[in-house]
């Protein structure tokens, strides 16, 4: 995990675009924040197939609990490449920001890593 913090988009695809960009299968990877937005844990909470990633808001937050992460960042790959997120990452991004909120870990990105490019759920208007 990166040692220094996670504030914006470009730093969380800067730490771990390589790593996710080159899988041929989905992964959703969970970066559990301290108050300072500084990695404490990372935990891969789904593997899928070439095309999804079946998750529940229930294992993205247990470890993070574990942890006591203060926030979490929520990364994922689509091993097409296309780093355009699909109408279920946008689902799942809104279930979790909701689990967060009532947890009081909150949910401060998803991004979706492709190979060349990310995007970001934040940076793009879709969590608050």
């Amino acid at each position: 995990a990166p040692t220094r913090a996670c504030r914006r988009s470009e730093e969380l695809w800067e730490a771990y675009g390589a790593r996710l960009g080159a899988l041929q299968q989905e992964v959703l990877l969970v970066v559990g924040l301290n108050v300072r937005n500084e990695p404490l844990c990372e935990e891969v909470v789904a593997m899928g197939s070439v095309s999804e990633c079946v998750i529940s808001p229930r294992e993205v937050y247990r470890p993070m609990i574990a942890e006591a992460a203060a926030r979490i960042v929520a990364l994922h790959n689509h091993p097409s490449g296309d780093p355009a997120p699909s109408p279920q990452d946008v689902a799942l991004t809104r279930r979790l920001a909701e689990a967060g909120a009532l947890l009081g870990i909150p949910l401060l990105d998803h991004v979706v890593i492709g190979r060349r490019g990310y995007a970001s759920l934040r940076d793009l208007g879709l969590i608050g």
